[in-house]
């Protein structure tokens, strides 16, 4: 790849106040030092405290824009936000909490531009994350490689390199939620991934909770498999099967021990209903999550509303 090749680098941003000026400490040398072409799109994801002015005081350099949504819609929409506006020809994401140290964006150009990589992944070397974290991602980890065919070792890290080729059929899907990363993956023909060095957060504390985590996690099965529903299915029938099975053997007791000893049993029918109604109350609710969602996508409301990018050749347009 020519060396003058444009670098984007999108940050979604949610109310990390306490981490925009040192983030900008880090990262304005990083880029500048790579002698190219380069741009900062910050993405604001409705933060409430001071980010979104701080920002906007930023877009004094000509290298930074800042798009304002209208509200929070997930770190994964504000990405696509920034993806809809990029200049460059290689686009790096980042977060803005410096767990991710910006020093670490020259390697992953080296190794996109060395290998000729459509997508590069990133490996956290000595994660400083708690028990909290660490678990659900690899539990992700483990259901992407399944989901995608694909082994890398970590799928959950957000600082990650694309070509503009594949950030431009990602944004050309329109759907209402999905896994950038293995969504990257279905369309790269070439991807590797290399370790990276990981921190403390910097201030403030994590955005993501429980509830968001299984999301998360629901949103990469559910958009690249329908494996949960052929594990209800299976698992129904072979649930029916030990029913049955359950069912004749009784019936063979009943007749051998006579009806004191069935009477005697009137408990573990109990518990083989319990079972079977608790297992078919989750089976609709998974269910229900595919129709929901596919109840979301037929609406095509849009993923994210752009309400003003804010640059230094402008005031902010809307949009």
């Amino acid at each position: 790849m020519d060396n003058g090749a444009m670098i984007s680098v999108v940050i979604p941003v949610y109310n990390e106040e306490a981490n925009i000026p040192s983030l900008m400490e880090r990262l304005r040398p990083v880029m500048k030092g790579m002698k190219r072409r380069y741009e900062i799109v910050f993405v604001d994801d409705g933060s409430w405290d001071n980010s979104l002015p701080i920002l906007k005081d930023l877009t004094a350099e000509p290298e930074v824009r800042v798009v304002e949504l209208t509200k929070n819609y997930g770190q994964h929409a504000a990405i696509f936000s920034g993806f809809s506006i990029v200049r460059g020809d290689i686009i790096i994401t980042l977060d803005a909490d410096l767990q991710n140290p910006p020093e670490e964006i020259p390697r992953l150009i080296r190794a996109m531009e060395e290998g000729e990589y459509d997508v590069v992944g990133t490996i956290r070397k000595e994660r400083k994350d708690s028990v909290f974290r660490t678990f659900p991602s690899r539990l992700i980890n483990i259901v992407a490689r399944k989901i995608t065919g694909i082994h890398m070792t970590d799928w959950g890290c957000m600082l990650r390199a694309y070509r503009r080729s594949i950030v431009e059929h990602m944004s050309e899907c329109r759907e209402q939620a999905t896994f950038i990363p293995a969504l990257a993956v279905y369309f790269a023909k070439h991807v590797t991934e290399i370790e990276v060095a990981h921190e403390e957060r910097h201030a403030g504390e994590s955005h993501y909770s429980l509830r968001k985590l299984i999301n998360l996690q629901f949103d990469l099965v559910s958009s690249f498999s329908d494996f949960p529903l052929k594990l209800i299915m299976y698992t129904g029938l072979g649930m029916a099967f030990l029913g049955v099975s359950f069912a004749v053997m009784l019936g063979i007791a009943r007749l051998v021990y006579g009806a004191a000893w069935a009477a005697e049993g009137v408990f573990t029918l109990f518990a083989a209903l319990f079972a079977f109604v608790g297992f078919q109350f989750f089976a609709l609710g998974v269910m229900g999550e595919y129709i929901g969602r596919i109840y979301k996508e037929v609406r095509k409301r849009p993923e994210y509303v752009i309400d003003k990018i804010y640059s230094s050749d402008s005031n902010g347009g809307s949009r």
